[in-house]
């Protein structure tokens, strides 16, 4: 009898529990590709469908009124315009599953040689932007948390949220010409414009992360409040534990759920808030190159760039989900 003791229990149930919780994880994973997939068809369709909704012929509007009408049709014939609709969509995805993404009119390259050379520019400025913003984000809505807790400095409190929500409500552009005026042409500290080393991105990088540094910080404090109330910080104080302590080890870490959520919109944000700054501080990356190719109404190109803005805040959403899910399981309750 002693082979039937409940000891035997725990092996036949540990295999279940492991197989439900990857079941749960492998439906998350199908259904954020599932999401993927679908936003990324949308995208694709209306990328495709952005050249038939420009009014009149867009290859007369890029090569010109008075250009031969036999030039006019020859370009059209080289772009595929002259097919039936659905032959150019299949034409178009075929295309992009093998990296084409067409020539241009005005400058005959390939529209990914383009894209490519001008890709690293706005990366590296976005990036860049986002690290500023969390870097100083996150100790000042913690510092400004724990100082005004339980209504403590109301001036201090006052003070930030006037400032996070004048900073946070400027558009992006405007900081950047306040920006110029000031430190480039008063001051002459930092480059006007271009990409001409490390001092040409600090005006692009600062009016890029000033508003959303502001909102970031807010949601840091909101969120650093809440958890410096729960239960187990008050058991921590009641031990005596050093204040630094409490506040970086144990309530930080479990404020940084919804800081992650709302940052990753914000690179998201950021990514498409390139497109009006480039253009002030005239820097060579995809958003002035989306500007100038609506202006010479070269199609393909504005088709190829609005195709990888938004590729990119897919995968920026994507990946900002996954981690959510991983660092709190919770949050994705409904999909696990």
């Amino acid at each position: 009898m002693a082979t039937l003791t409940p000891a035997a229990a725990p092996p036949r149930t540990a295999p279940r529990v492991t197989g439900r919780l990857g079941g749960r994880w492998t439906r998350f994973a199908l259904r954020r590709t599932g999401r993927l997939l679908v936003s990324l068809w949308v995208l694709v369709t209306a990328s495709f469908l952005m050249i038939h909704l420009v009014p009149g012929d867009p290859v007369r509007a890029a090569l010109g009124m008075t250009a031969p009408t036999d030039l006019v049709e020859a370009k059209r014939h080289a772009l595929g315009l002259d097919d039936p609709l659905l032959t150019q969509y299949v034409h178009y995805l075929g295309n992009l599953l093998h990296g084409d993404l067409g020539e241009s009119i005005v400058s005959q390259l390939p529209v990914t040689e383009t894209i490519s050379q001008r890709l690293p520019a706005t990366a590296s400025l976005a990036f860049l932007a986002f690290l500023v913003a969390i870097a100083v984000a996150i100790p000042l809505g913690v510092a400004v948390a724990v100082a005004t807790r339980r209504g403590r400095r109301r001036r201090t409190e006052l003070a930030f949220a006037s400032t996070s929500v004048v900073l946070g409500s400027i558009p992006d552009f405007l900081v950047g010409v306040a920006l110029v005026c000031v430190f480039a042409v008063n001051l002459g500290w930092f480059p006007v414009a271009g990409r001409d080393g490390a001092s040409s991105y600090v005006l692009p990088v600062l009016a890029l992360a000033i508003g959303p540094a502001a909102v970031l910080a807010r949601i840091v404090r909101v969120e650093m409040l809440s958890v410096l109330e729960a239960d187990y910080i008050r058991t921590a104080r009641a031990k005596r534990l050093p204040a630094l302590r409490i506040n970086l080890r144990h309530a930080l870490p479990n404020a940084v759920t919804a800081t992650l959520t709302i940052g990753g919109m914000l690179l998201a944000s950021m990514v498409a808030g390139t497109v009006l700054v480039e253009n002030v501080f005239a820097w060579p990356g995809l958003g002035s190159t989306i500007v100038q190719s609506i202006v010479t109404k070269d199609y393909p190109v504005v088709q190829g760039t609005v195709l990888v803005y938004g590729l990119g805040v897919l995968l920026i959403n994507t990946l900002v989900d996954v981690a959510l899910a991983v660092l709190d399981p919770r949050s994705t309750i409904g999909d696990l």
